[in-house]
């Protein structure tokens, strides 16, 4: 079986040392030649990329592995760029969450105004990868799962239409898990679903056995209605790891599936359709940016410095980040043409045919090594098809705004928000994002 190369842009990522053991977990349908990481922060890139040298020498010797801030070296030669970038880190994405906060608007790193200025700030970052990548490796794929993932598509779509890189998202993979294990099934497999929407504002309208075709709907609306996605690994792992945010979020789930029970939702459309009562259960001198900074950033880097220590993996801290198998499964079917099915965020152009054509949206597609071949979605209800109008059109305005350097546009877009009560509240939060984000976001006029 043919070996590949890839880099991992974000090296220094928290979330990189789980996709390593992940990735070796599963050699046996997506074999490595070479692992790079690529990072424009050496230090921190560092400390992670000693542990897992430690941890690819151990495991599977003949891995190549490089740790590089230089694109040249970083991007000759591979198969495949797996893009995780947070531009600015997470002392950027405190003040995504705060600032709005100030104001009685939901602060979320993908959600509403912290979103949108995460947005400006990622644009660059990945349009930078791309370059890159077809600068020094022009057959690779770019498979990106740096948020915020929408308007990352739509600026990608506008700005490098021909360019070969996929956008795909965790989160409906992590619902769907809990589904599984609601159903009483044993892999993601062994269910096919069907979902639609853009990134982290979607639904799924049909879940079936994948041996039989049952109609498992009705048994995912009764659960939900009482418990939401909560299922009792998530409450094992929180008690294991005292983290009980994610837990509530899926419970959430209960809250919003009541306004329309023949879907099932998208847990981040919380922050959406009941935005007050996130606010209200949020404190806002301490969000979850600062949650993960006392928590994982720290948990991972301690881990990360004690292998380096020791010179040893055993009894380390770190976890294979076994979600995140979306990533091999997006690979090995680019690579290998299985036509595996998957959610990716794509242009519609008529899939759902009652929506904007030039939209990003998350739908279900079968990849091969040509890309992604959407499925067709038909139309959708007026409900959904009026919320996700007024987000695309966020989403776009975002995108115009960066490009024309236009401060109108992006007081426009936080103004469109359903997050945001009025465009004199819009226009405080914008001003004070503007100020912290002088060094990563466009001149605004």
């Amino acid at each position: 079986m043919q070996k590949s190369s890839i880099v991992i842009a974000g090296g220094g990522s928290t979330y990189t040392p789980g996709i390593i053991l992940m990735l070796l977990e599963h050699l046996d349908r997506f074999p490595l030649r070479k692992i790079k990481f690529y990072d424009n922060d050496e230090e921190r890139q560092k400390i992670v990329a000693d542990a897992c040298e430690i941890i690819i020498k151990k495991q599977c010797p003949e891995i190549e592995f490089i740790a590089t801030t230089d694109p040249e070296t970083a991007f000759t030669d591979v198969d495949f760029v797996m893009a995780h970038i947070r531009v600015g880190k997470y002392k950027m994405r405190e003040l995504d969450e705060k600032i709005p906060m100030k104001y009685g608007v939901v602060g979320q790193e993908t959600c509403g105004p912290g979103g949108i200025a995460y947005g400006m700030r990622s644009i660059a970052g990945v349009i930078e990868l791309i370059d890159y990548m077809e600068k020094y490796s022009p057959d690779a794929w770019l498979l990106n799962y740096s948020n915020p993932a929408a308007i990352v598509a739509e600026a990608t779509r506008r700005l490098r239409p021909n360019s070969k890189i996929l956008n795909i998202c965790d989160m409906p993979i992590s619902i769907e898990n809990n589904m599984v294990e609601i159903l009483g099934y044993e892999k993601r497999s062994d269910i096919v679903t069907s979902y639609y929407g853009l990134n982290h504002f979607g639904w799924w309208n049909d879940v079936r056995c994948a041996k039989t075709g049952k109609d498992l709907m009705p048994q995912l609306r009764e659960y939900v209605r009482e418990n939401g996605y909560l299922v009792q690994s998530d409450i094992e792992e929180a008690k294991q790891h005292g983290d009980n945010s994610w837990n509530e979020t899926y419970r959430m789930a209960k809250d919003i599936y009541v306004v329309d029970p023949e879907t099932l939702p998208n847990t981040y459309l919380k922050y959406y359709l009941l935005s007050d009562t996130v606010v209200e259960h949020t404190d806002p001198e301490y969000t979850r940016a600062n949650q993960v900074m006392d928590t994982r950033e720290k948990e991972v880097f301690e881990a990360c410095l004690a292998i380096k220590e020791k010179d040893d993996f055993e009894g380390n801290e770190l976890m294979m980040d076994e979600h995140a198998s979306y990533i091999v499964d997006l690979a090995t079917a680019l690579k290998f043409n299985t036509y595996a099915r998957m959610l990716l965020i794509v242009e519609n152009n008529g899939i759902i045919e009652n929506f904007d054509p030039t939209a990003m949206v998350e739908v279900p597609c079968l990849v091969t090594a040509n890309g992604p071949e959407p499925l067709s979605v038909g139309k959708i209800p007026r409900f959904q098809k009026g919320l996700m109008e007024e987000q695309v059109a966020v989403e776009k305005l975002v995108v115009d705004a960066w490009e024309e350097g236009s401060y109108q546009k992006l007081w426009q877009a936080i103004s469109l928000s359903k997050t945001v009560p009025s465009i004199t509240v819009a226009k405080k939060i914008l001003d004070d994002l503007y100020e912290v984000n002088k060094e990563y976001w466009p001149e605004l006029k």
